[in-house]
Parts: structure tokens; sequence; C-alpha cells
């Protein structure tokens, strides 16, 4: 998974840029509310970028969890380590690396993980069915799955289709990916949500012993 040019050379400014607060913020936020992760769980944030994800995290896993940001950028990384050493969040690792070559050899001692998390990532990817697989993969048997993604808007929503096909553009987003549509027969115990008139889908799914079997 290589991420845009503009992700490299721009990243001090992504979280300016790219429609957070406004716009994007709804989908991380239901993933947190489904995922609703104990005390001390361990996550795998696949394509973390700066960061964004991790105050939700922290909430939930406190300072006995642990956070593994996995992205390929090393100047997205350098913001997300920036953002960890302002809020005194010791338990964040960083690993540099391609999403879609991903082996659990990669991902450090806390794997495999109780919960795993991409948001706004997969779409990125190419292949990123080979990313969704190593993110499940590296998630034990009865942990969860989280994925965040974009669609055209539905409905009355869809007016701002030209807007949103635009931003997914300037981000290197393909809004015709789907990445959460590959998760049905993956996962188990699958809860879904969207929101900004379906333009942001989330899908959050259960590690089953028979994915195990198949993947040992």
């Amino acid at each position: 998974m290589k991420r845009p040019t503009k992700y490299t050379t721009s990243a001090s400014l992504y979280d300016v840029i790219s429609f957070e607060w406004p716009v994007y913020r709804a989908g991380r936020e239901a993933a947190f509310e489904l995922l609703n992760l104990p005390a001390g769980s361990h996550v795998l944030d696949l394509g973390c970028g700066t960061g964004l994800n991790f105050a939700g995290l922290q909430r939930m896993i406190g300072t006995t969890g642990s956070i593994t940001g996995v992205d390929a950028s090393p100047q997205m990384l350098e913001q997300a380590r920036r953002r960890a050493d302002r809020a005194g969040w010791t338990n964040v690792t960083l690993i540099a690396t391609d999403a879609t070559a991903m082996t659990s050899a990669d991902l450090g001692e806390q794997a495999p993980f109780d919960a795993a998390l991409s948001t706004y990532a997969l779409s990125l990817m190419t292949p990123w069915r080979t990313a969704l697989d190593a993110m499940i993969a590296a998630t034990r048997v009865g942990g969860v799955v989280a994925v965040v993604d974009m669609q055209r808007p539905v409905g009355r929503a869809a007016v701002w289709t030209p807007l949103a096909k635009l931003a997914c553009r300037l981000g290197g987003s393909d809004i015709e990916a789907h990445p959460w549509t590959a998760m049905t027969p993956l996962l188990q115990d699958l809860s879904t949500r969207a929101v900004r008139g379906g333009h942001i889908q989330v899908r959050v799914g259960t590690v089953s012993p028979r994915l195990a079997e198949r993947n040992p």
C-alpha cells in the first residue's frame, strides 16, 4: 500500500485538509461505539496515518491496553508519534510497513490482537483485500475487526456525490472499492452503521473459530 504523494509531502497538514471534524470524525465515533472495547485491549490500527483514531481508542483501552499503528508513510507516522508524545500515550507502537504485504512477524509481541481497526485506509490500498485478510489474520479468535470507509452518498444525500467523489480523488481513495463488502463471509455477528448520508460505511464483526481453522 502506497499512500498518495500528498500524504507524504503534506503529512503535517493532513488533519486540517482531511475534512475530519465536519465529515469523517462521525465514522470513527460510530466504529468506537460498535467496538466497545474493554480496558486492557490490544488494538491494531491499520493505516493509522497521523493517529486520528488514537484518542478514541485510548478512551476504551486505558493505560493497560495498547495500540499498534501501521502505516506505509514514515511522514504520517512521524505525525502520529508527535500526537502520542504530546498526549503522553506510552502504550503506542508505530510500525512502518506496507499493509498489503504485512505478515505476523511485522507486528511485534502484541499479535494476535484483541481488535483491529482500519478507517478510510483500505480504499487507498491495492489490493485492499490482501490488507483486509492480513488484518483479520492478526486478530485472535473472538476478537473484533472494524472497517470504516466511503461510498457515494445515497437517497437525498446523493446531491453531495460530486463533492464526495472529489474528496476521495484528492485523497487518493477509490470511492467504488467498498472494502466492507468482503467482511460478510469472513466474520460473524456483523454490525452495520451508515452515517453522513450513507457516504461513510461502518462494519464491525467477530473473528470466528471457523476462520481460524482455515487460516492456521
